[in-house]
């Protein structure tokens, strides 16, 4: 690798970004993957294109997550120069995964005609690793490449494959698009990318799911607490007057409230408030989510609680942020440095089933559990509807929370079910089993998004199968390509 690939390579990651919400411009990142796969095929070496692929996902992580440090910073009291080495540390640890990546298809593929490389081989090991980064040391998969198709031609494979299974496509679209440029099987190429986008288009029409019951009144509470206010004593009693008077003024059958809604333990708030919301669900014959914290024995959760006609049930979160809500073995010290508050729950058991309320059965997660698809996915085709409860206000007015309601859209898309997520001070929002946003709010006002949705039964192929069509199919392709490049 030359030096000046050095900075495009930085560059084309960063610019990534902008295919990413709030900016969803499509183009920049399928421009941004053609001229990695260019910076790839032009590497002479496993070794060069290491170095490519690392300084890709430096520039994609670095802007793309530079959220973490306004966490870190502005929320958790981390001086501001360790906060940006602490940032800068994980966007480089990240950084490894795309730089795996490029040695792997560099590694296995080398004497492969280029054009095989650059629609199949490149698009392959992206996606492995894409993967692994969801997994490994509780898995961070964020910034997927699949989330920046989503509303386009695409995003038609999610409720194949899920998100993986786009960014498969996007990663050979990108590919597809190099050929063309540089004249590699110039009308293969072009077949081939016709074919790739009329297939996403055709299954944009398919109907996976279909409606079931009656319509269902919503109604999703956004308190507006400032991260900076939510925990003082002081301003208990005004963030609970707040959200009972949303509640009270809602006529909707399902009203559910952000995560720690109420920053104080459960069995520590007045039984005469919880009673005051759940008189408030009844009125409506309907049922109310409560986002508190809970104490059972020993163990603390972070958690959801119903309130209303229905018989009492709770959700306990399962996927804990590291050091934001557990402490990894060993890593005390930086929850010593950090003030978060609340930073050492248990997990909840992974059997949890939806929650019967509303005449509904709610699949429940809290946070980035909605970056995790077969997480979501686990529980269902029972549930014919999904709930987010957040609270993204650590992020300050970051890129953090519209990449959020990018990745619940995600997850209505691959799961063909509504999915309504609240959030403290938001992006409070309704989506359709499409993706779209049907109604949404602001974010840093005070209010309710009301929303008439439906319950939807059966299940998408990505339900019943999961992440193992996208990644059987990168396996293939570049195992493919490695058999041609040990022939040649």
């Amino acid at each position: 690798m030359t030096l000046p690939a050095w900075p495009v390579a930085f560059l084309a990651g960063a610019a990534a970004v902008l295919g990413f919400s709030p900016f969803d411009q499509f183009l920049a990142a399928l421009a941004a993957f053609a001229v990695l796969t260019q910076l790839l095929i032009a590497a002479r070496t496993p070794r060069a294109a290491f170095g490519v692929g690392y300084l890709f996902g430096l520039g994609l992580f670095a802007v793309g997550v530079s959220w973490i440090y306004v966490s870190l910073h502005r929320f958790g009291a981390m001086p501001a120069p360790l906060a940006a080495i602490a940032t800068f540390a994980f966007c480089a640890l990240l950084a490894l995964f795309p730089a795996t990546a490029a040695w792997l298809q560099a590694r296995l593929t080398a004497r492969a005609a280029p054009a095989l490389r650059a629609a199949l081989a490149v698009p392959a090991a992206w996606v492995l690793l894409e993967w692994l980064r969801g997994w490994i040391l509780t898995g961070f998969p964020w910034l997927s490449a699949g989330y920046a198709a989503i509303d386009d031609a695409l995003g038609g494979f999610a409720p194949l494959g899920g998100v993986y299974a786009v960014s498969l496509a996007l990663a050979g679209a990108a590919g597809l698009l190099w050929c063309l440029v540089t004249g590699h099987a110039r009308w293969p190429a072009a077949a081939a990318l016709a074919l790739l986008l009329a297939a996403g288009a055709g299954l944009r029409s398919a109907q996976w799911t279909t409606p079931a019951g009656e319509p269902l009144t919503v109604s999703l509470l956004q308190g507006n607490v400032p991260q900076e206010m939510k925990f003082d004593p002081a301003r208990y009693a005004r963030t609970l007057e707040a959200y009972a008077t949303l509640a009270e003024a809602s006529q909707a059958r399902l009203i559910v409230l952000p995560e720690t809604a109420i920053p104080r333990f459960l069995d520590r708030v007045d039984p005469a408030y919880l009673e005051r919301l759940r008189a408030a669900a009844r009125r409506n014959e309907g049922d109310l989510l409560l986002g508190v914290p809970l104490r059972e024995g020993e163990s603390y959760y972070n958690g959801v609680v119903s309130l209303g006609v229905s018989p009492p049930q709770s959700y306990h979160k399962q996927h804990l942020v590291p050091f934001g809500e557990f402490v990894p073995p060993g890593w005390g010290w930086v929850v010593r440095v950090l003030s978060i508050p609340l930073s050492d729950f248990s997990r909840g058991a992974q059997s949890q089933r939806p929650l019967a309320v509303a005449g509904q059965r709610v699949a429940l997660n809290i946070c980035y559990e909605d970056a995790y698809g077969r997480q979501i996915a686990r529980q269902l085709p029972e549930a014919s509807l999904l709930v987010n409860v957040s609270n993204v206000a650590w992020f300050g007015d970051s890129l953090a929370p519209a990449q959020h309601l990018q990745i619940a859209r995600m997850r209505a898309l691959e799961t063909g079910r509504w999915h309504l997520t609240a959030a403290n001070t938001g992006i409070t929002a309704a989506i359709a089993p499409d993706g779209s946003v049907r109604a949404r709010m602001p974010q840093y006002l005070q209010g309710r998004v009301e929303a008439q949705v439906r319950g939807h039964a059966g299940a998408t192929p990505y339900v019943r199968l999961g992440d193992w069509p996208a990644l059987l199919a990168a396996l293939a392709a570049l195992a493919l390509v490695a058999l041609r490049s040990r022939s040649q």
